[in-house]
């Protein structure tokens, strides 16, 4: 009867063979964003193409990919990070944009 109570009062723990092993805590992923950038009628190309390399490292092939993406649909996908990865991703994105004197905009959307 003892050890039925011991066993009860071990939070978190399972018994094998007389033996507390506690149990592994189960770990989530993180929810996922996708950063877009937007279209608009007066950011040049190849700046949008700078963008996607240094703030997004993407190939040359990659960001002109996604620069046409843009320039067809209006929005094409630069990444898919963590929320605080794709926030700082934007700032940095919007910062760049501003120096450079250009109306680059884009967002976080949820994956």
């Amino acid at each position: 009867k003892e050890l039925e109570m011991a066993k009860r009062s071990i939070p978190d723990t399972q018994t094998q063979g007389g033996v507390a092993t506690k149990s592994k805590p189960q770990t989530k992923r993180p929810p996922l964003y996708r950063v877009l950038i937007l279209n608009d009628d007066f950011t040049p190309m190849d700046f949008v193409i700078s963008v996607l390399q240094s703030v997004f490292d993407k190939s040359a092939a990659e960001a002109t990919d996604i620069m046409l993406q843009v320039h067809r649909s209006g929005a094409g996908v630069a990444g898919v990070y963590t929320l605080e990865v794709a926030e700082t991703k934007v700032a940095q994105t919007i910062e760049m944009a501003k120096r450079s004197q250009h109306p680059l905009r884009c967002k976080v959307e949820k994956e």
